[in-house]
C-alpha cells in the first residue's frame, strides 16, 4: 500500500485534526485519534453553522418574535432531513429528539412498558448496555447468543422467537457492534422478527455514521420499526440523539416525562397530551444540537456514506494486515478482510494489561484508543473466553479484576501514516515488555 496520502481534504473537514499534544516526555506530536467509536471530533462546517445560527437562536414553539419563528421552523424542518437520511416514511414515522442513543432506548422501553406489560423483549449478547439494561427492569428479557467469533446466531434468534410462542413484542439489536464492528443483517432480522409478530429496534449508534441505512424497505416485512442513534458519533457535538418509530406507538402511550411542551390542555383535574413528537420532547428543546446534527448530515451526504465506508475500511484493512504480522497480538474478531463490519479493531498484547497498552500508546506517540469492556460486559466476557468462575470473581472483585480489550476505531479522516505510527509504537511496546 503506497503511503501517498489521499486524506488531506478529509482532514481539512475536521476541527482539531492536526492539533499537537504532549507526550509523557513533554515533546509535542500530532494527536492521533483512533477512538472514533466513542465520540468523533466535530466537522468544521458544523462549528461554522453553529456560530452563524447562534445570533438567531431563540426559544421555539409559540414565540411570536422573528428569531423564535426562525428557530422553530429550522427545528421542525430538521425532522424531514433526518427521515431522508435514514430513508424512512415521514408520514408514518415520527422523529423524536433526545440527548443520545441511551436516552432514546430508555424512552422506548418506558413506552413499551405502558403498552405491552408482561410481554417479552429479545435482546442479544453483543449489545451495548444501553440496549439491554433499560429492558431488564420492565420486562422478561431473553438473549440471542453469539458464536465463537462473536457473531450473532440467527438460528438462535429463530429458536428464541419460536420458544416464546408470539410473546416477544420487540427484538433489540445493534446495527453494528461497538466492540467487534460486525454489521448485523438487520433487514433479515426484521423479516424474522415480523414473521413471529414482533417489531425490531436497531441501535444505530455505530452504524448510522458509517453505512447507509434504509428503514423503509420494498418489503414491509424487512423494514425497520425503530431506530436510535447519536450525533456525537457522527461529527456533531452538543448532545443530541434521535429516536424514530411509528407515530401510532407514541400516540397510544403516555410520555415518560411530563411537563413543559408535552401537553395541549391542562386544568385542575384534566390533562390532554400533545401529539407526538411534542408529547415526547419535554422541556426546552436542544435547537443548537439539532442544528449541529443536520449540518453534519449535509456533509456526510456530500461525501457519500458508501464512500466513507470504503475509505474507513481501507484504513482498517491496512491496519489489520500490519497487526497480523506482529508477534504476541491477539485480535478479537473475524480477521477475514471481506468480513462485513465497520472499522473497529479489538486486540490485546499477550502479557500486557489492556489499560497499560492504551496508556503506553498515548504516552509514547499521542495515540488515543479505548480499553475495557466498552459498556458491553457480557459480550467482552465471551470474546475473552472467561470462565464462569472468572466471571463470578469479577462480580465481587471488580475493583481489582479488570478484564478487557484495546479498541481501535477509525474515522474518515484517519490516515495510513497514522497507522504506521501505531504499528511502530506497538513494536516498541512488544519489544520492551517484560
Amino acid at each position: 500500500m503506497p503511503h501517498t496520502e489521499t486524506f488531506y481534504n478529509y482532514r481539512d473537514l475536521i476541527a482539531g485534526a492536526d492539533i499537537k499534544v504532549p507526550l509523557k516526555n513533554g515533546r509535542l506530536v500530532p494527536a492521533i485519534n483512533f477512538d472514533n467509536a466513542a465520540t468523533t471530533p466535530p466537522f468544521n462546517y458544523v462549528m461554522e453553522k453553529i456560530n452563524s445560527f447562534s445570533p438567531y437562536y431563540s426559544s421555539i414553539h409559540r414565540g411570536t418574535g422573528f428569531k423564535s419563528k426562525l428557530s422553530s421552523d429550522a427545528y421542525e424542518m430538521s425532522r424531514n432531513i433526518i427521515c431522508n437520511f435514514v430513508h424512512c416514511n415521514s408520514k408514518k414515522n415520527t422523529v423524536i429528539y433526545v440527548n443520545n442513543t441511551t436516552e432514546a432506548i430508555n424512552k422506548l422501553s418506558y413506552i413499551f412498558s405502558d403498552l405491552y406489560e408482561g410481554s417479552i423483549i429479545l435482546s442479544t449478547r453483543m449489545e451495548h448496555h444501553s440496549n439491554d439494561l433499560p429492558w431488564r427492569s420492565k420486562f422478561k428479557v431473553d438473549y440471542v447468543e453469539v458464536d465463537e467469533l462473536g457473531k450473532l446466531s440467527l438460528s438462535d434468534l429463530k429458536y428464541k422467537l419460536r420458544k416464546h410462542h408470539g410473546k416477544v413484542k420487540l427484538v433489540c439489536v445493534t446495527g453494528a457492534s461497538n466492540v467487534t464492528g460486525y454489521k448485523n443483517p438487520i433487514y433479515k432480522i426484521a423479516k424474522i422478527a415480523h414473521s413471529h409478530g414482533a417489531e425490531i429496534l436497531v441501535d444505530g449508534a455505530q452504524l448510522v455514521p458509517h453505512y447507509p441505512i434504509y428503514m423503509e424497505q420494498q418489503s414491509k416485512e424487512e423494514s425497520i420499526d425503530y431506530l436510535a442513534f447519536s450525533a456525537h458519533k457522527m461529527y456533531a457535538p452538543f448532545g443530541i440523539g434521535v429516536l424514530i418509530g411509528p407515530k401510532n406507538t407514541f400516540y397510544n402511550a403516555s410520555p415518560e416525562y411530563s411537563g413543559g411542551g408535552t401537553i395541549k390542555v391542562v386544568t385542575d383535574d384534566y390533562v390532554l397530551w400533545d401529539d407526538p413528537p411534542g408529547k415526547n420532547e419535554a422541556g426546552t428543546p436542544n435547537v443548537l444540537g439539532v442544528t449541529a446534527l443536520t449540518s453534519s448530515i449535509k456533509v456526510l451526504n456530500k461525501l457519500s456514506i458508501n464512500s466513507i465506508d470504503k475509505r474507513e475500511m481501507d484504513i482498517y484493512n491496512y491496519a489489520l494486515g500490519k497487526m497480523l504480522q506482529l508477534p504476541d497480538i491477539t485480535i478479537y474478531c473475524d480477521t477475514n478482510p471481506s468480513c462485513n463490519k465497520v472499522a473497529i479493531l479489538p486486540f490485546n498484547i499477550k502479557g500486557i494489561h489492556h489499560e497499560t497498552t492504551a496508556k503506553l500508546l498515548s504516552d509514547l506517540s499521542g495515540i488515543s484508543v479505548r480499553s475495557g469492556c466498552f459498556c458491553a460486559h457480557p459480550y467482552v466476557q465471551r470474546l475473552l473466553g472467561l470462565s464462569p468462575e472468572e466471571i463470578n470473581y469479577f462480580k465481587t472483585h471488580f475493583n481489582n479484576f479488570h478484564p478487557g480489550i484495546v479498541r481501535l476505531s477509525f474515522g474518515l479522516y484517519n490516515t495510513y501514516n497514522e497507522v504506521d505510527t501505531l504499528i511502530d509504537t506497538l513494536k516498541k511496546i512488544i519489544k520492551n515488555k517484560k
